[in-house]
């Protein structure tokens, strides 16, 4: 039995999926990331911002991260671009760790996984190149789809 991709034409060649014949539905997915600090980096932290020489890092890691969200399309070959309607980032830190909860939403014949593991990635990213000066100890981990609604499948993460 030959394998069916999804993205490889019957030459071979990859192709993107045809969503015409799909169902217009909203559809939300959230992600997390984690980026572990140290203690002495969130020591360093004034309220709920820590602020490095580059500037305030989680609100630029927001900013970044949206933006990365409205182009995933041109990062990732097969992701179609979309209007996305909402993407909304949380940091928060535990201990010695940034978490990073991102949430998208569009109304689409296409999923936003791939828009909110894209948005988590980049934020934590950003983090990371705002704090490499304190530190290169630094660890990004965890990054992993938690939730998605609408479409064919819904999904929660259980742990």
């Amino acid at each position: 039995m030959k394998k069916q991709f999804t993205h490889i034409d019957a030459t071979g060649n990859p192709k993107m999926v045809d969503v015409s014949h799909k169902k217009v539905t909203k559809r939300v997915a959230r992600a997390q990331a984690v980026v572990v600090l140290g203690n002495e980096i969130v020591s360093m932290m004034q309220g709920n911002e820590l602020i490095t020489k580059k500037g305030p890092v989680f609100q630029t890691a927001i900013i970044a991260g949206v933006m990365a969200a409205k182009k995933t399309h041109e990062l990732i070959p097969f992701c179609h671009p979309l209007n996305i309607e909402n993407c909304k980032i949380e940091t928060s830190i535990k201990n010695d760790t940034a978490i990073i909860d991102t949430e998208v939403t569009v109304t689409s014949k296409t999923g936003v996984e791939m828009e909110a593991l894209t948005a988590a990635s980049v934020a934590a990213l950003t983090v990371y190149d705002m704090c490499k000066a304190l530190s290169h100890h630094i660890v990004i981990t965890d990054l992993k789809l938690m939730k998605k609604t609408g479409g064919k499948k819904d999904f929660q993460r259980k742990n």
